[in-house]
């Protein structure tokens, strides 16, 4: 048995409590590991699992105590499920590196998970744009109100997809009232680059599935998802980043068509 898993066994025998497990899939993030890091110390155990990564995020990772799982995973969801079946805890908190758990909701981590059998709980997220908390116009593609970040281990699969893979929870769903700050964005520059990013992986998905939408779903996509942002999730509250919350959300079906047609075409002349 090694060091860690003496410790932890040891953790379960001396609290007689849910063993909570904290996992960080992360890629290249040492600017932003380390701070995310910090605010995990509360768990009783933190796993880093590293993609691909090329930086110094694995030796930040072990001056936390963090176990370190490292290796090659091209789709989200199987990078991520392998991180939580590296977790050896009865329930697990999934934390990005640009999320910081606060105390506040640690102390409310805790008295969940000791109070409830089964099941996962909603984590609402403070959602900010460099130093901005920014409460308004969030979507599902650049950010979301709450998501299903804790769970009892089985609780939460993810799907197949490179970008937002479907998840699938078991059991009693359950909220917490506490925030977990999430820094979406950096800068403008950084909302821009995930755009591209987010869209080059959504096209090849479309790609590999087939199911592709033609142009008229997409047009009427551009439009409910402007409104959705600006109007009815009042992005309209947080003037121009609201304006530029409801523009981004806009352009992210009509990217994908576009990325979509271009490698179809580019194919087609092979």
């Amino acid at each position: 048995m090694s060091e860690s898993e003496s410790a932890l066994t040891s953790e379960i025998g001396r609290h007689k409590v849910p063993l909570l497990s904290a996992l960080v899939v992360a890629r290249n993030e040492e600017a932003r590991l380390g701070a995310c890091l910090e605010c995990l110390h509360f768990a009783d155990e933190i796993v880093v699992l590293l993609d691909r990564s090329t930086d110094g995020s694995a030796a930040i990772a072990s001056r936390h105590g963090a176990r370190v799982v490292e290796g090659a995973w091209e789709i989200e969801g199987e990078r991520r499920n392998a991180g939580i079946g590296a977790c050896r805890g009865d329930w697990i908190l999934e934390v990005d590196s640009d999320e910081h758990v606060t105390s506040a909701l640690a102390v409310e981590l805790r008295a969940a998970i000791a109070a409830v059998a089964d099941g996962y709980f909603l984590v609402p997220m403070a959602n900010h744009i460099g130093g901005r908390l920014v409460s308004y116009g969030w979507g599902a593609y650049n950010g979301v109100a709450r998501k299903a970040s804790l769970f009892r281990r089985g609780a939460k699969h993810w799907g197949a997809g490179r970008v937002h893979p479907k998840i699938d929870l078991a059991g009693p769903r359950r909220e917490l009232r506490e925030c977990m700050d999430h820094f979406v964005y950096r800068d403008v520059s950084d909302m821009l680059r995930r755009l591209d990013r987010y869209t080059d992986l959504a096209a090849e998905d479309a790609l590999e599935s087939g199911v592709i939408l033609g142009l008229p779903r997409t047009l009427r996509r551009v439009f409910s998802r402007a409104w959705k942002s600006y109007v009815a999730r009042r992005g309209y509250r947080e003037g121009p980043w609201g304006v530029a919350l409801a523009m981004l959300s806009a352009l992210y079906p009509l990217l994908i068509y576009l990325k979509v047609a271009t490698r179809k075409a580019g194919a087609g002349k092979k």
